[in-house]
């Protein structure tokens, strides 16, 4: 029989739960959009970072090559962005549009899980971040 205790002390599973949690509340907030939260952070990345090719952004995206793939294909798809400098992936006018009108929506989202984890949670997360990220 597995020990319960084991279960409650997985790191793995805590990290999922604050991610589904997390996801759960941009996802209401950016729904009426037809963008996932995926899509939508590759949106700010290229909005951002103006000359990166598809092995760049899937390092910076920290996403698989297919999920990166499956992404970038509903945003061509949508013309959000466009492969036009090929090999350099760009945000189009429509994609920038669709950000601005976005980030209200994902400003709420962002109050409300600063609300949530308040001052001393935001410290952790970014400690946490930070912890892990060294080992990359």
């Amino acid at each position: 029989m597995i020990n319960p205790i084991i279960l409650e002390d997985c790191i793995s599973s805590k990290v999922m739960r604050l991610s589904r949690f997390t996801a759960n509340v941009f996802r209401k907030h950016i729904k009426p959009f037809g963008i996932t939260e995926s899509q939508l952070a590759l949106l700010f990345i290229l909005y951002t970072n103006r000359n990166l090719n598809q092995k760049r952004l899937s390092e910076v995206s920290l996403l698989e090559k297919s999920s990166l793939n499956r992404n970038l294909n509903r945003l061509f798809t949508a013309e959000l962005i466009t492969k036009d400098d090929f090999p350099i992936i760009t945000i189009t006018k429509k994609g920038e549009e669709l950000l601005e009108t976005i980030i209200p929506e994902w400003q709420k989202a962002m109050n409300r899980m600063e609300q949530l984890l308040d001052k001393d949670g935001l410290h952790a997360l970014n400690l946490v971040l930070e912890k892990v990220a060294i080992t990359q």
